[in-house]
């Protein structure tokens, strides 16, 4: 699959990042955990992790992040986007003004499924995928709506959980939290081309 060489990024601000590094690591991709907007350069691909949404984007905001990552996005980059990060990459969000990156034509609703106590795990049908994927749903988001350009992978009670569109993927649930590397592998593949 990947190849030696291959770079990936792991915005490292705050949430579970480790997760991802470890996953990477597994599947023979260097991490590289982002802190810098120079930390960006020759990065295959960068995954913004969960975590507090509007933590994570103050803190992009006051590491000079956001706009980073939009530049590294529009010279080709691919991102991904795990809860908090699904709320970042969404063009809008229901909730309380917060700094968002934009990459994805979407409404997001933040928490969407309630609280920390509201917490569950799903097996999910995904587009693609042969066989049910465990999500893992902690105060998780969903998309209100989506735009054009923009694919759904996967629904839980007829709210959009995983979506796709161009160089960008999103999912309200965590991968990183299970033994299942099918979605980091849907990553680096399909999105990443590596």
């Amino acid at each position: 699959m990947a190849g030696n060489g291959d770079r990936v990024g792991v915005l490292a601000l705050q949430g579970d990042f480790r997760e991802h590094v470890q996953i990477l690591q597994r599947l023979g991709v260097e991490p590289v955990e982002v802190r810098r907007p120079e930390e960006l350069e020759d990065l295959a691909g960068l995954i913004i992790p969960g975590g507090e949404s509007t933590t994570i984007g103050k803190l992009m905001l006051e590491n000079g992040l956001l706009d980073a990552v939009r530049s590294y996005y529009y010279r080709n980059g691919k991102v991904w986007g795990t809860c908090a990060g699904m709320v970042l990459l969404a063009s809008a969000t229901t909730g309380p003004p917060q700094p968002l990156i934009a990459l994805m034509n979407a409404l997001v609703e933040r928490n969407g499924f309630g609280r920390q106590v509201h917490s569950f795990e799903r097996e999910l049908d995904v587009k693609g995928f042969d066989e049910p994927f465990p999500g893992v749903f902690i105060r998780a988001p969903f998309f209100e709506e989506v735009g054009p350009g923009v694919e759904v992978l996967s629904e839980v009670q007829g709210r959009i959980v995983a979506a796709a569109g161009e160089r960008v993927l999103a999912t309200a649930f965590h991968p990183e939290l299970t033994d299942d590397t099918r979605f980091h592998e849907y990553f680096l593949q399909e999105v990443c081309g590596i």
